[in-house]
């Protein structure tokens, strides 16, 4: 008996088709976990960082509200107008600080603003696709005329037939269900975005202003303190106080220098650690080329008392970048009454530069340092009647002209 020949089964494209988007509609509705998944480690701004950067400046804003009470305490005359200014100076510095906390604040901001808008885009892209994908494979299903999903329930050939068209309908029913559920969730996703954005804007507005009202604090208390300066200046027992203590200072930073310098480098030896110096100088101050006061003895204008200045003073906006006139490591990081914030670094065989009176420093002891790098910031720390830096130049452990090792330089003197 003759088999039966069975024909050959007919591809239904359209179901093809249809599989194939009903597939990349399933795809896309994985794409937002996936990119949480990936983008989780990539770098993203969180509140912890802001949070913390708030308490910090919660604890400078504590800090002078006492030194504001300290302030208070002291009595108005001419005896006390040198500790006013040390307060002041305290003072300047806590306010310097949460301006740069602020500073940071409104960077963070700048951050989540710009992370926002980016996950923002992102998932307006992911919306169109879904939607475009969405509307061909509906096509898809139109493509013979007007289809429905009871038309294909009726053109079924048998029982059977239609149990197994019944179950793709239903399958097909819920991929149009998940991909509207997954339009509409994407864009709560993209309004909340929006609102994030605008609630991170409104914040860094806030801080915006904090920062101009900090800044005009910090211009009254710099007047304040230069007006106790030139009450101090003109009085002459004053001044000449100063300038004891001043001498008196050089000469204990000089030998705590040499004494510094020489365990450092009977440290390196042992270690064999070289420190390979320039043999030129980096200007610690480009830009930056009048010099108020010289190396040597000087007659001071008010007393008319001779005195040794162990370096030279260039006097630059406080603030301003102080860099490292050679490579070396740094002696001493520290803050004394006379020299204010200073730091020493050693360039090896007995070479040494001193940067004092900074606002801040940006090295500690024992630091490796290269030329050129910012190692601390103009100011008025210590016994100083202005923003300025005093600079001084060691070789084997003696000060030297600081103005000799820039002979092809211009500087412009006091006189």
């Amino acid at each position: 008996m003759a088999k039966k020949q069975q024909k050959p089964q007919k591809t239904d494209w359209r179901r093809v088709a249809v599989a194939i988007l009903a597939g990349g509609l399933a795809l896309l509705m994985l794409l937002p976990m996936l990119t949480m998944i990936l983008g989780g480690a990539a770098g993203a701004v969180t509140q912890a960082e802001i949070d913390a950067l708030k308490a910090q400046q919660a604890e400078s804003r504590t800090r002078q509200q006492e030194l504001k009470d300290q302030l208070a305490e002291i009595k108005s005359g001419l005896e006390e107008a040198q500790q006013r200014r040390q307060v002041l100076v305290s003072q300047l510095d806590a306010i310097n600080g949460e301006l740069e906390n602020i500073n940071a604040q409104i960077a963070w901001y700048d951050a989540q603003i710009a992370q926002k808008e980016e996950e923002r885009l992102a998932a307006v892209a992911r919306e169109e696709e879904q939607y475009d994908l969405f509307c061909r494979r509906v096509r898809a299903m139109e493509e013979d005329g007007n289809v429905s999903y009871w038309s294909i329930l009726f053109n079924a050939e048998s029982f059977a037939d239609m149990l197994d068209k019944l179950a793709d309908v239903s399958d097909i029913m819920d991929y149009d269900q998940a991909i509207m559920d997954q339009l509409i969730a994407t864009r709560q996703e993209i309004e909340q975005l929006k609102a994030d954005m605008e609630d991170a804007r409104a914040e860094q507005e806030v801080m915006k202003a904090e920062l101009e009202e900090k800044k005009s604090e910090q211009q009254a208390k710099v007047a304040e303190a230069q007006k106790l300066l030139d009450q101090i200046n003109a009085d002459v027992a004053e001044v000449n106080r100063q300038l004891d203590a001043e001498s008196a200072a050089a000469r204990e930073i000089q030998a705590n220098i040499a004494k510094k310098q020489r365990a450092l480098e009977e440290e390196r030896r042992r270690n064999n650690i070289v420190i390979n110096s320039e043999s030129g100088y980096l200007w610690p101050l480009p830009g930056y080329y009048r010099l108020t006061s010289l190396f040597g003895y000087r007659i001071h204008p008010i007393t008319g008392k001779a005195h040794s200045h162990t370096g030279i003073d260039i006097p630059a906006p406080a603030g301003t970048q102080i860099l490292a006139a050679k490579s070396g490591q740094v002696v001493t990081s520290a803050r004394h009454s006379s020299y204010g914030n200073y730091v020493v670094i050693d360039h090896g065989n007995g070479n040494s530069t001193l940067y004092a009176h900074m606002s801040s420093r940006a090295v500690k002891e024992g630091e490796m340092v290269s030329q050129g790098q910012v190692i601390g910031y103009v100011g008025t720390t210590g016994s100083s009647t202005g923003n300025h830096l005093h600079l001084e130049v060691r070789d084997n452990y003696t000060r030297v002209n600081p103005e000799k090792k820039y002979p092809g330089l211009k500087l412009t003197h006091p006189w």
